[in-house]
């Protein structure tokens, strides 16, 4: 790969780099949601305090934040490096991080509604403003259009909002159901299913002298393009995939609850997935250290994996429902589908106007200076860690 920004060592890197390009892995989150409770973000967790440096990115809509991150990302795969990528909740497609793990480097999307400042300015982070390489005469021309399309805008979230506020509560309804008379058996089934899976995943695993650590972060959200999740990537390379599936939520989330104590307990790290809808819930995780992924299989996201060590059906640890229960829960299945499709077609919508909202500045931006700014990032990142 040649560039016209880089110096001879850095065309040399790259060269080196085609050799490692196998060995770079690719992993990809969501460092926020669009849940019951309105935008919710876990980006303190896109990298912890180990950080070694944070570029956080400052600019409008449009001029370039979430290219600058994803071609900077492809280069450093091409360079050897694993990456992650953070992807955007309102447009899976876009951006909001990137992490290169091996250097300690994150690049944060640091505009609204995850604003993002520097903590130790110059000592970790520094703000890398887009805004230095537009034409500020030809935007301003455009302010009364601008500011009424943001507010239209941030009226469209809104409704976003009121909408996947009921679809939780509906959900919620179909948990009630398995306790309703007696229908999920915890104290005996359920019981046994976590005692065994714990034996299974840390038998013969003496507890690590550490604390344990939990990383808070999305593998799934909602967006414009539906209900998307990123757990092929997550899970990738394990050798011990445990897939729950089934009605049975509740028994579902208790046994995901049981490992991640007791895998935090014995000093691991652990990766927690929480629900884009109810961030307060955890439906994945994953312990790196053992290889171990436990992947909940249902609506919206269902998850087949033909490497999976194990699929348990929670629908056997529950007994059979009533006639009127099963109604009652067919009922909830359809309100919560619905008033879903009421928030994606809100989702729609906000994209369509931040899209029209972009266009005001594109036209008015350098991006060969900004692929310039990129390429001198590139080379600074070599230096530090060459």
């Amino acid at each position: 790969m040649e560039c016209s920004f880089c110096d001879n060592a850095t065309q040399q890197y790259f060269r080196e780099g085609d050799l490692m390009q196998e060995r770079a892995k690719l992993r990809r989150y969501f460092p926020g949601a669009n849940s019951a409770y309105g935008f919710y973000s876990f980006f303190e967790q896109i990298i912890g305090s180990e950080a070694r440096r944070v570029f956080i990115i400052k600019g409008g809509p449009g001029v370039g934040k979430s290219t600058f991150m994803s071609k900077l990302g492809k280069e450093m795969q091409d360079l050897g490096y694993d990456v992650e990528y953070h992807h955007c909740a309102s447009d899976s497609e876009s951006l909001d991080g990137l992490v290169i793990p091996a250097m300690g480097t994150a690049f944060l999307d640091g505009t609204f509604p995850h604003i993002v400042d520097p903590q130790y300015p110059g000592a970790v982070d520094e703000i890398i403003y887009l805004g230095e390489h537009w034409s500020l005469n030809g935007i301003m021309e455009s302010k009364e259009a601008i500011v009424k399309l943001s507010a239209e805008i941030k009226r469209t979230f809104k409704n976003v909002y009121r909408y996947l506020a009921p679809a939780r509560l509906y959900l919620e309804g179909l948990e009630s159901i398995y306790s309703a008379d007696g229908a999920l058996d915890r104290g005996g089934r359920l019981n046994r299913l976590c005692l065994e899976l714990l034996e299974e995943i840390f038998a013969e695993k003496p507890p690590l002298n550490k604390a344990g650590k939990v990383r808070s972060i999305f593998a799934s959200a909602i967006t414009p393009q539906g209900t998307v999740n990123f757990l092929d990537t997550l899970v990738d390379g394990y050798s011990n995939i445990y897939i729950l599936q089934g009605d049975c939520r509740a028994g579902m989330s208790k046994v995901i609850e049981r490992i991640l104590d007791a895998a935090r307990l014995r000093g691991y790290y652990i990766e927690a997935y929480h629900c884009g809808l109810d961030p307060l819930k955890v439906e994945h995780l994953a312990i790196p250290e053992l290889e171990v992924a436990v992947i909940m299989s249902r609506e919206p996201h269902y998850y087949n994996n033909p490497r999976a060590r194990c699929v348990i059906d929670t629908g056997e640890l529950a007994i059979p429902l009533s006639l009127s229960l099963q109604a009652e829960k067919e009922e909830y299945y359809r309100n919560y589908r619905s008033a879903l499709k009421s928030a994606v077609a809100f989702l729609i919508k906000a994209k369509s106007l931040h899209d029209e909202l972009e266009h005001y500045y594109i036209p008015h931006m350098n991006f060969e200076e900004i692929d310039r700014l990129r390429c001198e990032t590139r080379e600074r990142l070599l230096n530090y860690y060459r």
